[in-house]
């Protein structure tokens, strides 16, 4: 039986100057562009911003929770700082332990960001593995997903008030929708920071299959739990459009489906380049474009669908391209009539 072990420690490389790009999954920065590009948003955010009261927040978790620091769960204290270093985080978020049975982890904050850990995970996780989840949440702090997630848990709260309303109704579910879309793309994005973090793939896994089970990692078999990731992905028509229905209002992928991309990356080639030293560096994130994000968030989506079984995902594939030539001919047919 394969089972997935803890590795011994090692020193890890530290990725100097690295820039978010460099673990963001390009549907995530494609989301985001769309999601910018959606009438209304700019100024839903706005309003959003003004409601939200991160001193208060900040506040409630100072007042309820744990703050982590040398003397408070020291443990995760240095653990913050480990992958913070082997980041290179230009800022150490603050960092909160939550009484909540319920294993989970966010970052939230408009302006200045902080991580939050429910008692439940801290319990369920070792070492190891709460070094790959903080890592995981210093890679939301520094993409800058905490400003959307933040306000997609706004918005949840107030869903049933701003749904109701007859002529935003249409615009605030499409709001909605990518917010949503995003939000699952985003936690790819941060998998692969913490990854990048614990340099050690199997503890990343680990983390996936314990979540998955509830911590009964003694009755679980790596090659059983990646199979399940493969079944998923090689759905029927029905069995595709149930997907959709069933992710729809999810902030996060499910987690076998987290696993298998995880180990998909990895398979990619992308993190061993990373990780000896061939990645794009914060001092030149002025230079990137949103052009650039949108067209790698197409060519991944067009990738995933060419390579997946999923039966939905070839017939949308096969649609674009017949969609593409057709748009081509025209094209061609409308300049020699201007000939």
């Amino acid at each position: 039986m394969e089972t997935v072990t803890t590795q011994p420690a090692r020193s890890r490389a530290t990725l100097t100057d690295i820039s978010s790009r460099a673990w963001e999954h390009p549907a995530d920065r494609g989301a985001l562009v769309a999601l910018r590009k959606l009438k209304g948003f700019d100024s839903l955010l706005k309003a959003i911003s003004g409601l939200f009261n991160e001193r208060a927040v900040r506040l409630v978790f100072l007042g309820s929770a744990v703050r982590v620091d040398e003397r408070q769960f020291t443990r995760l204290h240095g653990l913050l700082g480990e992958v913070a270093r082997t980041l290179d985080a230009p800022e150490l978020p603050e960092m909160y332990v939550v009484a909540n049975p319920e294993p989970g982890a966010l970052t939230i904050g408009m302006n200045k960001p902080f991580i939050v850990l429910n008692s439940g995970l801290v319990d369920l996780l070792d070492t190891d593995e709460l070094r790959f989840v903080i890592a995981h949440e210093l890679g939301h702090a520094m993409s800058g997903h905490a400003v959307y997630q933040t306000l997609l848990q706004r918005l949840i709260q107030l869903t049933g008030v701003l749904s109701s309303v007859p002529v935003g109704g249409l615009g605030f579910r499409a709001i909605m929708a990518a917010l949503y879309e995003w939000s699952r793309k985003s936690e790819l994005s941060a998998d692969r920071a913490g990854l990048l973090a614990t340099q050690d793939p199997a503890t990343a896994f680990r983390v996936h299959m314990k979540l998955a089970s509830g911590g009964h990692l003694e009755d679980l078999d790596a090659t059983s739990f990646f199979a399940q990731g493969q079944e998923y992905d090689d759905a029927d028509l029905r069995d595709s459009v149930l997907k959709m229905l069933l992710v729809e209002n999810r902030s996060h992928p499910f987690l076998v489906v987290r696993a298998s991309e995880l180990r998909r990356w990895v398979d990619s080639g992308e993190y061993t380049r990373i990780l000896a030293g061939d990645y794009p560096r914060r001092q030149d994130d002025d230079q990137a474009g949103v052009s650039e994000a949108a067209k790698a968030a197409a060519r991944s989506y067009s990738e995933t669908f060419r390579q997946s079984q999923d039966a939905v995902g070839k017939l949308v594939h096969d649609v674009a391209g017949v969609l593409g030539s057709v748009k081509l001919w025209f094209d061609e047919q409308l300049r020699r009539g201007d000939d």
